[in-house]
């Protein structure tokens, strides 16, 4: 999968959160074509299984829902809490603040993700995981940051590869701002080409 680039039509638009301003860079219908067409992979794999759906909060709350919604698969959802950001940056700690209660044993699993960025959250996770032994472990990510990737990572169900900018937007926040936009936007930095 090539990196997404916005096209050159793309409205110039701007959101500001605090200090910081954000251009338009993935609008809600391209996110939503894309998320048809996992959903469609996704029905087929988990076809005549009872996956055990966990997401990722808070980020991929929406991404989850549209998935749910497109692909109509019948699996049980829990949730699991962790974060490792401040502002803009990683701290590279994973903080747990929520575990998912269900049990994994013999379970086929996929995690819903919002962004793999370093891939530190979810190596701790899925590592944590694997030691309840699971039946299988896939992976839905809407965004996923090559650039900035430090650990292994394979991403069964990939929305999009994007630059290492900071994004907000359809769940993504900058200290819990932004997360309701419909679509994603990238934190306007003059050193990256934007104006």
């Amino acid at each position: 999968m090539q990196t997404f680039h916005p096209p050159a039509n793309l409205p110039t638009q701007y959101v500001k959160m605090g200090e910081l301003r954000f251009r338009l860079f993935i609008p809600d219908q391209t996110i939503q074509d894309r998320i048809k067409v996992l959903s469609d992979q996704i029905k087929k794999d988990y076809a005549g299984k009872n996956p055990l759906i966990i997401c990722v909060l808070k980020g991929a709350i929406l991404f989850l829902s549209d998935l749910m919604k497109a692909s109509e698969i019948e699996g049980q959802i829990d949730f699991v809490r962790l974060t490792s950001y401040e502002g803009t940056v990683s701290t590279g700690n994973v903080t747990e603040g929520m575990s998912a209660a269900s049990n994994v044993k013999d379970r086929d699993v996929l995690i819903v993700e919002d962004i793999v960025d370093t891939g530190n959250t979810l190596n701790y996770y899925i590592k944590k995981l694997k030691e309840q032994e699971p039946k299988s472990i896939k992976l839905a990510a809407l965004l996923l940051k090559p650039e900035a990737l430090k650990f292994p990572i394979e991403v069964d169900y990939l929305g999009f590869k994007i630059p290492n900018f900071f994004v907000v937007g359809y769940g993504l926040d900058y200290n819990e701002e932004g997360r309701g936009f419909r679509d994603i936007y990238q934190l306007d930095l003059p050193d990256v080409g934007l104006k």
